[in-house]
């Protein structure tokens, strides 16, 4: 894992993704795009990766699509060049969903456009109190509906709310994003490092692969109705109480003391 276009570092479990074009406000280029899009799907694989951290450099989360790389690049190719760029800034947001691992987006400031959206694939959102967001597709004349903003949205904050956003395209600021559930929690920017470090921390020291089946049931049980959920339910927590994991947490709990859920990643399935 040696990216070109973003810092990457791994510490006992949490991999960090570090946005670093402070100077363009961490805007994304067509190879930062594609490269995003592939570490996802590597992570995948990093069995010593538990949990993730997406975070910016500077006064800016990311901006979305850098105004003179992409943007205006894009005017006069052929629809076909249009569609496989939308394609794979879809599929970077696919990826990041398709990630069994939790991942917390820690929002250090402007975060709008693409950015918005990849704070909206997180699994947890950690921001500064000056990360002000906006899906401001519509303000340039595009759908509100990019890189699955439509499907996200609504999700974390409701119909009526996520219509406002993604139709006025405007900025909201940090404490009306916490308050309409778009952040789960917001710091001072000094503060941002060690919250976004705290939450992943919790969530890497969880059960493995109760976390992957946690996120992989959050978005499959959004598309079937409650009697089809309950069997899935059903079926794999039955396959989860077959994990070391299931055993670690009653011998924890017995033994009055923290679980530790890593040490048993390894070790084979109950007969």
């Amino acid at each position: 894992m040696q990216p070109k276009h973003f810092r990457y570092h791994e510490d006992d479990g949490i991999a960090t993704i570090q946005l670093d074009r402070p100077e363009r406000l961490n805007a994304l280029t067509f190879d930062s795009y594609a490269e995003l899009r592939d570490t996802f799907v590597d992570l995948r694989y990093r069995e010593g990766v538990r949990s993730v951290i997406l975070t910016g450099t500077g006064r800016a989360f990311c901006s979305g699509g850098d105004v003179k790389d992409i943007i205006g690049h894009l005017f006069g190719v052929p629809e076909s060049d249009l569609l496989a760029f939308t394609r794979m800034t879809c599929d970077l947001i696919e990826n990041m969903r398709k990630l069994e691992k939790p991942i917390v987006a820690a929002l250090n400031g402007t975060t709008c456009g693409a950015g918005a959206v990849m704070a909206a694939a997180a699994d947890i959102r950690v921001a500064a109190r000056e990360a002000k967001i906006a899906f401001l597709f519509s303000k340039v004349g595009l759908s509100g509906a990019d890189m699955g903003a439509a499907w996200l949205l609504p999700r974390i904050v409701g119909l009526g709310r996520a219509s406002e956003l993604l139709m006025l395209g405007e900025f909201i600021d940090a404490q009306r994003a916490y308050e309409i559930g778009l952040y789960n929690a917001v710091v001072s920017a000094e503060e941002l490092p060690k919250a976004a470090v705290q939450f992943a921390r919790k969530l890497a020291d969880g059960p493995s692969l109760g976390m992957a089946v946690t996120k992989r049931m959050l978005q499959q049980e959004q598309s079937v109705d409650l009697a089809q959920a309950m069997q899935l339910e059903g079926w794999i927590q039955a396959e989860c109480m077959l994990h070391p994991d299931y055993r670690e947490g009653y011998e924890a709990a017995m033994a009055k003391r923290p679980p530790r859920f890593h040490e048993q990643s390894d070790r084979p399935h109950q007969s």
